[in-house]
């Protein structure tokens, strides 16, 4: 099978894949060559494949969509972190939402500024 895996903006992986285990909203699933053509949403969390000789690669996934036509399998995410082993990708990951959250609070904080002042020069403009 053929695996492309998109983010927005650019192809994040294009690999041959004998074998594909990823979970969607109702559980984990595997694909295999000879599968029927098949499309699901998927949940955030890994996404596995074998490669053709036989080494398990691993992927930290957001939400997107699978879609398997034929021996082409194409996942669409918002969001993927590529990792060895399944320790490292942990880390990986770990470290990459703790800064996203990081900016993520900080964005939040400024918004709330923003909604308290322009609160308050409402209320002033109303007097």
């Amino acid at each position: 099978m053929r695996l492309t895996i998109l983010i927005p903006g650019k192809v994040f992986l294009d690999r041959e894949a004998a074998k594909i285990t990823a979970e969607a909203e109702n559980g984990s699933f595997c694909l295999l060559p000879r599968h029927i053509d098949f499309v699901t949403s998927l949940v955030p969390g890994l996404l596995m494949f074998e490669t053709p000789d036989g080494d398990e690669e691993f992927l930290a996934i957001d939400r997107g969509v699978l879609v398997k036509s034929g021996s082409d399998v194409q996942v669409a995410v918002t969001d993927a972190v590529r990792g060895p082993a399944l320790g490292e990708l942990k880390e990986t990951v770990s470290q990459k939402y703790r800064t996203i959250d990081d900016r993520e609070r900080k964005t939040r904080e400024a918004l709330a500024r923003l909604e308290a002042d322009f609160v308050r020069r409402f209320l002033e403009i109303r007097k």
